[in-house]
Protein backbone atom coordinates (compact mmCIF):
# COMPACT_ATOMS: atom_id res chain seq x y z
CA UNK A 1 0.00 0.00 0.00
CA UNK A 2 1.07 3.48 -1.25
CA UNK A 3 2.14 6.01 1.76
CA UNK A 4 -0.12 8.62 2.83
CA UNK A 5 0.82 12.07 2.28
CA UNK A 6 0.69 14.51 5.05
CA UNK A 7 -3.08 15.95 5.67
CA UNK A 8 -6.65 14.70 5.98
CA UNK A 9 -7.31 11.30 4.89
CA UNK A 10 -9.69 10.62 2.52
CA UNK A 11 -12.81 9.03 3.56
CA UNK A 12 -15.96 7.83 2.20
CA UNK A 13 -19.22 7.30 3.78
CA UNK A 14 -22.36 4.42 3.52
CA UNK A 15 -25.29 5.42 4.87
CA UNK A 16 -25.97 8.33 6.95
CA UNK A 17 -28.18 10.75 4.88
CA UNK A 18 -30.60 13.20 5.01
CA UNK A 19 -32.63 12.11 8.72
CA UNK A 20 -29.86 10.09 10.28
CA UNK A 21 -28.59 10.82 13.69
CA UNK A 22 -25.08 8.78 13.72
CA UNK A 23 -23.91 9.71 10.40
CA UNK A 24 -23.86 13.30 11.34
CA UNK A 25 -21.60 12.26 14.46
CA UNK A 26 -19.37 10.48 12.47
CA UNK A 27 -18.80 13.09 10.19
CA UNK A 28 -17.92 15.56 12.98
CA UNK A 29 -15.61 13.21 14.56
CA UNK A 30 -13.81 12.52 11.91
CA UNK A 31 -12.79 15.82 11.06
CA UNK A 32 -12.73 17.06 14.66
CA UNK A 33 -8.89 17.01 15.11
CA UNK A 34 -7.97 17.24 11.26
CA UNK A 35 -7.75 13.46 10.91
CA UNK A 36 -9.79 12.66 8.38
CA UNK A 37 -11.66 14.38 4.98
CA UNK A 38 -15.12 13.03 3.75
CA UNK A 39 -14.45 12.73 -0.17
CA UNK A 40 -17.28 10.34 -1.10
CA UNK A 41 -20.67 8.82 -0.09
CA UNK A 42 -23.64 6.02 -1.30
CA UNK A 43 -25.74 8.47 1.66
CA UNK A 44 -29.23 6.50 0.74
CA UNK A 45 -30.53 3.07 -0.31
CA UNK A 46 -32.60 5.91 -2.11
CA UNK A 47 -30.69 7.43 -4.93
CA UNK A 48 -32.62 10.81 -4.76
CA UNK A 49 -31.89 10.90 -1.17
CA UNK A 50 -28.48 9.50 -1.92
CA UNK A 51 -27.73 12.31 -4.07
CA UNK A 52 -29.51 15.26 -1.91
CA UNK A 53 -27.52 14.09 0.85
CA UNK A 54 -24.09 14.24 -1.33
CA UNK A 55 -25.13 17.59 -2.16
CA UNK A 56 -25.45 19.24 0.90
CA UNK A 57 -22.15 18.20 2.14
CA UNK A 58 -20.18 19.76 -0.98
CA UNK A 59 -19.46 16.19 -2.38
CA UNK A 60 -18.14 16.44 -5.83
CA UNK A 61 -21.03 14.75 -7.64
CA UNK A 62 -18.81 12.43 -9.44
CA UNK A 63 -17.93 10.90 -6.17
CA UNK A 64 -21.91 10.55 -4.70
CA UNK A 65 -23.11 7.05 -5.28
CA UNK A 66 -26.31 5.54 -5.52
CA UNK A 67 -25.04 1.99 -4.05
CA UNK A 68 -22.11 0.91 -2.06
CA UNK A 69 -21.06 -1.31 -4.43
CA UNK A 70 -20.52 1.06 -7.47
CA UNK A 71 -18.97 3.03 -4.95
CA UNK A 72 -16.63 0.51 -3.73
CA UNK A 73 -15.64 -0.19 -7.26
CA UNK A 74 -15.63 2.94 -8.25
CA UNK A 75 -12.72 4.01 -5.39
CA UNK A 76 -10.67 1.37 -5.53
CA UNK A 77 -9.79 2.16 -9.19
CA UNK A 78 -9.35 5.72 -8.53
CA UNK A 79 -5.44 7.70 -8.15
CA UNK A 80 -6.84 9.35 -5.45
CA UNK A 81 -9.78 6.89 -3.94
CA UNK A 82 -10.48 6.95 -0.34
CA UNK A 83 -8.36 4.97 1.91
CA UNK A 84 -11.02 4.12 4.53
CA UNK A 85 -15.04 3.87 4.82
CA UNK A 86 -17.22 4.61 7.34
CA UNK A 87 -19.85 2.47 7.28
CA UNK A 88 -22.96 3.79 9.65
CA UNK A 89 -26.19 2.20 8.40
CA UNK A 90 -28.59 0.21 10.45
CA UNK A 91 -27.74 -3.45 11.47
CA UNK A 92 -28.80 -5.52 8.73
CA UNK A 93 -26.66 -3.47 6.57
CA UNK A 94 -23.22 -3.38 8.03
CA UNK A 95 -21.77 -6.59 6.92
CA UNK A 96 -22.60 -6.13 2.81
CA UNK A 97 -20.63 -3.43 2.72
CA UNK A 98 -17.47 -3.74 4.88
CA UNK A 99 -16.88 -6.73 2.69
CA UNK A 100 -17.20 -4.89 -0.79
CA UNK A 101 -14.52 -2.34 1.07
CA UNK A 102 -12.59 -4.79 2.81
CA UNK A 103 -12.16 -6.94 -0.43
CA UNK A 104 -10.75 -3.90 -1.99
CA UNK A 105 -8.26 -3.07 0.72
CA UNK A 106 -10.05 0.31 1.73
CA UNK A 107 -9.74 0.44 6.14
CA UNK A 108 -13.49 -0.01 7.54
CA UNK A 109 -14.82 2.24 10.35
CA UNK A 110 -18.49 0.73 11.02
CA UNK A 111 -20.98 1.36 13.77
CA UNK A 112 -21.88 -0.97 16.48
CA UNK A 113 -23.10 -3.83 17.02
CA UNK A 114 -20.82 -5.86 14.23
CA UNK A 115 -23.84 -7.20 12.14
CA UNK A 116 -27.24 -8.07 12.61
CA UNK A 117 -26.78 -11.93 12.51
CA UNK A 118 -23.82 -14.09 14.18
CA UNK A 119 -23.69 -16.12 10.70
CA UNK A 120 -22.88 -12.73 9.36
CA UNK A 121 -20.55 -11.48 11.38
CA UNK A 122 -18.62 -14.86 10.79
CA UNK A 123 -18.77 -14.26 6.95
CA UNK A 124 -17.50 -10.90 7.75
CA UNK A 125 -14.45 -11.97 10.11
CA UNK A 126 -13.52 -14.20 7.53
CA UNK A 127 -13.38 -11.71 4.60
CA UNK A 128 -11.81 -9.41 7.37
CA UNK A 129 -8.96 -12.08 8.04
CA UNK A 130 -7.92 -12.35 4.32
CA UNK A 131 -8.15 -8.85 3.64
CA UNK A 132 -4.59 -6.04 4.31
CA UNK A 133 -7.29 -3.33 5.32
CA UNK A 134 -8.32 -2.88 9.58
CA UNK A 135 -11.45 -3.23 10.36
CA UNK A 136 -12.35 -1.03 13.43
CA UNK A 137 -15.90 -0.83 15.27
CA UNK A 138 -17.03 2.39 16.70
CA UNK A 139 -17.87 1.56 20.55
CA UNK A 140 -16.82 5.47 21.36
CA UNK A 141 -17.28 5.20 24.95
CA UNK A 142 -13.82 4.09 25.48
CA UNK A 143 -12.57 6.73 23.85
CA UNK A 144 -13.23 9.11 27.33
CA UNK A 145 -10.11 10.04 28.90
CA UNK A 146 -11.66 9.47 32.37
CA UNK A 147 -12.19 5.86 30.75
CA UNK A 148 -8.37 5.44 29.22
CA UNK A 149 -7.43 6.65 33.29
CA UNK A 150 -9.81 4.10 35.03
CA UNK A 151 -9.11 1.11 32.31
CA UNK A 152 -5.04 2.16 33.26
CA UNK A 153 -5.67 2.15 37.25
CA UNK A 154 -7.62 -1.49 37.02
CA UNK A 155 -3.87 -3.01 34.79
CA UNK A 156 -1.94 -1.33 37.55
CA UNK A 157 -3.57 -3.73 40.13
CA UNK A 158 -4.74 0.24 41.99
CA UNK A 159 -7.60 -1.67 43.16
CA UNK A 160 -6.44 -5.29 43.60
CA UNK A 161 -8.18 -8.30 42.72
CA UNK A 162 -11.51 -7.36 40.38
CA UNK A 163 -14.67 -8.74 42.47
CA UNK A 164 -17.33 -6.91 40.86
CA UNK A 165 -18.04 -5.43 37.55
CA UNK A 166 -21.52 -3.08 37.76
CA UNK A 167 -22.52 -1.65 34.28
CA UNK A 168 -25.68 0.10 32.96
CA UNK A 169 -26.77 1.64 30.22
CA UNK A 170 -30.54 3.35 30.48
CA UNK A 171 -32.70 5.48 28.66
CA UNK A 172 -36.06 6.25 28.11
CA UNK A 173 -37.06 7.05 24.40
CA UNK A 174 -38.85 3.80 23.73
CA UNK A 175 -41.01 3.80 27.25
CA UNK A 176 -44.07 4.24 25.27
CA UNK A 177 -45.14 2.83 21.54
CA UNK A 178 -42.59 5.33 18.84
CA UNK A 179 -43.51 6.23 15.47
CA UNK A 180 -40.11 7.67 13.91
CA UNK A 181 -37.13 6.64 11.56
CA UNK A 182 -34.72 5.67 14.45
CA UNK A 183 -37.48 3.47 16.51
CA UNK A 184 -38.55 1.71 13.01
CA UNK A 185 -35.57 0.22 12.69
CA UNK A 186 -34.30 -0.20 16.51
CA UNK A 187 -37.28 -2.08 17.17
CA UNK A 188 -37.53 -4.60 14.08
CA UNK A 189 -36.16 -7.88 14.09
CA UNK A 190 -35.31 -7.67 9.96
CA UNK A 191 -32.93 -4.54 10.39
CA UNK A 192 -31.68 -4.74 14.58
CA UNK A 193 -31.11 -8.37 14.63
CA UNK A 194 -31.42 -10.78 17.72
CA UNK A 195 -31.24 -7.86 20.27
CA UNK A 196 -33.17 -4.79 21.00
CA UNK A 197 -32.15 -2.68 23.91
CA UNK A 198 -29.56 -5.63 24.12
CA UNK A 199 -28.32 -4.58 20.55
CA UNK A 200 -28.40 -1.21 20.50
CA UNK A 201 -26.97 0.28 24.27
CA UNK A 202 -26.34 -3.56 25.67
CA UNK A 203 -23.37 -3.71 23.27
CA UNK A 204 -21.95 -0.43 24.43
CA UNK A 205 -22.04 -1.10 28.25
CA UNK A 206 -20.66 -4.51 27.45
CA UNK A 207 -17.47 -3.51 25.31
CA UNK A 208 -17.47 -0.51 28.06
CA UNK A 209 -17.31 -3.21 31.15
CA UNK A 210 -14.85 -5.32 29.13
CA UNK A 211 -12.48 -2.72 28.29
CA UNK A 212 -11.99 -0.79 31.82
CA UNK A 213 -12.22 -4.61 33.69
CA UNK A 214 -9.73 -5.89 31.43
CA UNK A 215 -11.37 -9.51 31.04
CA UNK A 216 -14.43 -11.10 29.33
CA UNK A 217 -17.27 -12.87 31.25
CA UNK A 218 -17.03 -16.61 30.68
CA UNK A 219 -20.76 -17.44 31.24
CA UNK A 220 -23.69 -15.17 31.31
CA UNK A 221 -27.47 -15.69 32.58
CA UNK A 222 -29.73 -12.98 31.39
CA UNK A 223 -33.64 -11.82 31.45
CA UNK A 224 -34.66 -9.94 28.48
CA UNK A 225 -38.21 -8.48 28.48
CA UNK A 226 -40.33 -6.50 25.67
CA UNK A 227 -42.51 -4.41 27.93
CA UNK A 228 -44.41 -2.30 25.73
CA UNK A 229 -47.00 -4.68 23.97
CA UNK A 230 -46.72 -5.50 20.38
CA UNK A 231 -42.34 -4.65 20.80
CA UNK A 232 -40.88 -7.44 18.49
CA UNK A 233 -37.19 -6.94 20.37
CA UNK A 234 -36.45 -6.65 24.29
CA UNK A 235 -36.55 -3.36 25.42
CA UNK A 236 -34.96 -4.57 29.07
CA UNK A 237 -32.46 -6.72 30.05
CA UNK A 238 -30.62 -7.84 32.94
CA UNK A 239 -27.51 -9.93 32.73
CA UNK A 240 -25.89 -11.40 35.40
CA UNK A 241 -22.49 -12.33 34.56
CA UNK A 242 -19.52 -15.06 35.67
CA UNK A 243 -15.90 -14.44 35.26
CA UNK A 244 -13.12 -17.15 35.14
CA UNK A 245 -11.09 -15.05 37.94
CA UNK A 246 -14.38 -15.43 40.28
CA UNK A 247 -15.12 -11.94 39.73
CA UNK A 248 -19.35 -11.59 39.33
CA UNK A 249 -21.09 -8.82 37.09
CA UNK A 250 -24.57 -7.44 36.51
CA UNK A 251 -25.35 -5.51 33.18
CA UNK A 252 -28.97 -3.54 33.16
CA UNK A 253 -29.52 -2.05 29.34
CA UNK A 254 -32.81 -0.37 29.46
CA UNK A 255 -34.80 1.48 26.76
CA UNK A 256 -38.00 1.76 29.10
CA UNK A 257 -36.74 3.95 32.28
CA UNK A 258 -38.73 7.05 32.60
CA UNK A 259 -36.29 9.89 33.47
CA UNK A 260 -33.09 8.55 32.26
CA UNK A 261 -31.13 9.98 28.73
CA UNK A 262 -27.73 8.45 27.98
CA UNK A 263 -27.16 6.84 31.33
CA UNK A 264 -24.06 4.65 30.94
CA UNK A 265 -22.33 4.03 34.43
CA UNK A 266 -19.57 1.91 35.68
CA UNK A 267 -18.29 0.26 38.64
CA UNK A 268 -15.86 -1.95 39.34
CA UNK A 269 -14.69 -2.95 42.51
CA UNK A 270 -11.49 -4.95 44.17
CA UNK A 271 -9.94 -6.21 47.04
CA UNK A 272 -8.44 -2.93 47.43
CA UNK A 273 -10.59 -0.04 46.23
CA UNK A 274 -13.38 0.74 43.94
CA UNK A 275 -14.05 3.33 40.67
CA UNK A 276 -17.06 4.98 39.43
CA UNK A 277 -17.27 6.59 36.30
CA UNK A 278 -20.89 8.18 34.26
CA UNK A 279 -21.09 8.86 30.90
CA UNK A 280 -22.98 12.12 31.24
CA UNK A 281 -20.20 13.67 33.82
CA UNK A 282 -17.65 12.17 31.85
CA UNK A 283 -14.65 14.09 33.01
CA UNK A 284 -14.82 12.90 36.53
CA UNK A 285 -13.80 9.32 38.27
CA UNK A 286 -14.30 8.31 41.18
CA UNK A 287 -11.61 6.60 43.09
CA UNK A 288 -12.03 4.62 46.56
CA UNK A 289 -9.17 3.03 48.26
CA UNK A 290 -10.58 0.95 51.11
CA UNK A 291 -10.17 2.77 54.21
CA UNK A 292 -9.49 6.04 52.69
CA UNK A 293 -11.54 9.04 51.60
CA UNK A 294 -13.18 8.94 48.21
CA UNK A 295 -11.09 10.25 45.50
CA UNK A 296 -12.07 12.30 42.36
CA UNK A 297 -9.83 12.49 39.43
CA UNK A 298 -10.56 15.41 37.02
CA UNK A 299 -9.97 15.17 33.12
CA UNK A 300 -6.79 17.00 33.17
CA UNK A 301 -6.65 16.99 36.90
CA UNK A 302 -4.11 16.31 39.28
CA UNK A 303 -3.01 12.36 39.46
CA UNK A 304 -4.19 11.55 36.24
CA UNK A 305 -1.95 10.15 33.48
CA UNK A 306 -0.67 9.79 29.92
CA UNK A 307 -3.22 7.20 29.12
CA UNK A 308 -5.90 9.86 29.53
CA UNK A 309 -3.84 12.76 28.22
CA UNK A 310 -3.18 11.68 24.97
CA UNK A 311 -7.35 11.55 24.49
CA UNK A 312 -7.78 14.82 26.14
CA UNK A 313 -7.57 18.17 23.97
CA UNK A 314 -8.16 21.39 25.95
CA UNK A 315 -6.88 22.62 29.55
CA UNK A 316 -9.03 21.02 33.08
CA UNK A 317 -12.11 22.64 33.80
CA UNK A 318 -13.30 22.64 30.22
CA UNK A 319 -15.42 19.64 29.44
CA UNK A 320 -14.83 17.28 26.70
CA UNK A 321 -18.12 14.73 26.25
CA UNK A 322 -19.53 12.74 23.77
CA UNK A 323 -18.17 14.36 20.46
CA UNK A 324 -14.90 14.22 21.49
CA UNK A 325 -14.41 10.69 22.83
CA UNK A 326 -16.36 9.75 18.96
CA UNK A 327 -13.41 11.94 17.69
CA UNK A 328 -10.63 10.45 19.37
CA UNK A 329 -11.20 7.02 18.02
CA UNK A 330 -11.39 8.40 14.81
CA UNK A 331 -8.00 10.01 15.53
CA UNK A 332 -6.34 6.54 16.70
CA UNK A 333 -7.45 4.96 13.32
CA UNK A 334 -6.10 7.54 11.40
CA UNK A 335 -2.19 7.47 13.52
CA UNK A 336 -2.73 2.99 12.88
CA UNK A 337 -4.13 3.69 9.09
CA UNK A 338 -0.55 5.63 8.43
CA UNK A 339 1.04 2.96 10.20
CA UNK A 340 -0.32 0.57 8.10
CA UNK A 341 0.42 2.42 5.10
CA UNK A 342 3.96 2.33 6.43
CA UNK A 343 4.61 -1.24 7.02
CA UNK A 344 4.77 -0.40 10.63
CA UNK A 345 2.48 -1.28 13.99
CA UNK A 346 0.36 1.51 15.20
CA UNK A 347 2.30 3.67 17.57
CA UNK A 348 1.86 2.54 20.90
CA UNK A 349 -1.31 4.18 23.58
CA UNK A 350 -3.01 3.86 19.89
CA UNK A 351 -6.56 1.53 21.29
CA UNK A 352 -9.75 1.38 19.09
CA UNK A 353 -12.02 -1.45 19.16
CA UNK A 354 -11.64 -4.25 16.86
CA UNK A 355 -13.61 -6.88 14.59
CA UNK A 356 -12.66 -9.12 17.98
CA UNK A 357 -14.78 -6.40 20.23
CA UNK A 358 -17.43 -6.95 17.25
CA UNK A 359 -17.18 -10.60 17.50
CA UNK A 360 -17.60 -10.58 21.32
CA UNK A 361 -21.08 -8.45 21.27
CA UNK A 362 -22.29 -10.75 18.83
CA UNK A 363 -21.85 -13.94 20.88
CA UNK A 364 -23.06 -11.69 24.16
CA UNK A 365 -26.55 -10.56 22.62
CA UNK A 366 -27.16 -14.46 21.02
CA UNK A 367 -26.16 -15.56 24.72
CA UNK A 368 -28.45 -13.81 26.59
CA UNK A 369 -31.41 -14.32 24.10
CA UNK A 370 -30.65 -18.22 24.20
CA UNK A 371 -30.58 -18.00 28.40
CA UNK A 372 -33.66 -15.58 28.37
CA UNK A 373 -35.39 -18.05 26.54
CA UNK A 374 -34.51 -21.01 28.93
CA UNK A 375 -35.61 -18.83 32.10
CA UNK A 376 -32.33 -17.70 32.46
CA UNK A 377 -30.62 -20.12 32.51
CA UNK A 378 -26.67 -20.06 32.37
CA UNK A 379 -25.07 -19.78 29.20
CA UNK A 380 -21.66 -20.35 28.65
CA UNK A 381 -19.64 -17.96 26.21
Amino acid sequence: MEPIAPGPISLGMVGGGQGAFIGGVHRISARLDGAFRLVAGALSSDPTRAQASGAELGLDPARIYDDFRQMAVREARRRDGIRAVAIVTPNHMHAAPAIEFLKRGIHVICDKPLTATMAEAKKLAKVAAESDALFILTHNYTGYPMVRQARAMVARGDLGPIRLVQVEYAQDWLTQAVESKQAAWRTDPARSGLGGALGDIGTHAYNLAGFVAGMEPEAIAADLSSFVPGRALDDNAHVMLRYASGAKGLLWASQVAPGHENGLRLRIYGAAGGLEWAQEDPNRLWVTRYGEPKQLFTRGGAGTGPEAARVSRVPAGHPEGYLEAFASIYTEVAAAIRAHAAGQPAPEGVLFPTLQDGLNGMRFVEACVQSSARNAAWVRL
